[in-house]
C-alpha cells in the first residue's frame, strides 16, 4: 500500500491486506491442528466489507473532479505494482485450488475453498481498478 502512488489504489491495498491477515490467521489454525469455524469468520467479513464499501464509496465522492497531478511516471509505477499484485493473486488462487483437492477433511476443504473465491475477489477487484485506470485492456 506504501508504494502506491494514487490514493485509491492505496486504500484498495489496505483493504485487501485486512483480508490477507485474516487468511493468514485461517492457515495458521489449520497448520496447528483446530478447524477454523467459518460462519463465525464469514460474519466479521461481511461487516467489515460492509464499512469497507461505505469509506470507499465516500473516498471515490470525494476523489471525484479532482485532477490526479501524477506523472507518467507514477502511473507506471502504479501500473507494475497493479501487475505484480494480479500475477500474485492468479497464482495464490491457483495454489488454494490444487491444495483444496489434497484435503480429506471437508471442513478444511470448505475453509480453503472460501479463501480461494476470496482471492478471485481480489483480482477482480484488482482488475476493476487497473480496467479504469486503462492499465488493463480487455480484448473484444
Amino acid at each position: 500500500a506504501e508504494q502506491a502512488q494514487d490514493p485509491q489504489l492505496r486504500q484498495l491495498c489496505l483493504e485487501l491486506a485486512k483480508q490477507e491477515e485474516q487468511h493468514l490467521n485461517t492457515i495458521n489454525q489449520i497448520l496447528s491442528g483446530q478447524i477454523p469455524n467459518m460462519a463465525q469468520q464469514q460474519g466479521q467479513q461481511g461487516q467489515q466489507q460492509g464499512q469497507q464499501g461505505q469509506q470507499q464509496s465516500s473516498q471515490n465522492m470525494s476523489m471525484q473532479g479532482m485532477s490526479s497531478g501524477q506523472t507518467g511516471m507514477t502511473n507506471q509505477q502504479d501500473a507494475d505494482l497493479c501487475t505484480d499484485l494480479l500475477s500474485t493473486e492468479k497464482y495464490v488462487s491457483g495454489t488454494y485450488d490444487i491444495a483444496i483437492f489434497e484435503f480429506r477433511d471437508t471442513n478444511i476443504r470448505q475453509a480453503l475453498n472460501h479463501i480461494q473465491k476470496e482471492e478471485q475477489e481480489h483480482g477482480e477487484k484488482i482488475f476493476n481498478y487497473m480496467q479504469s485506470k486503462g492499465m488493463y485492456n480487455v480484448q473484444q
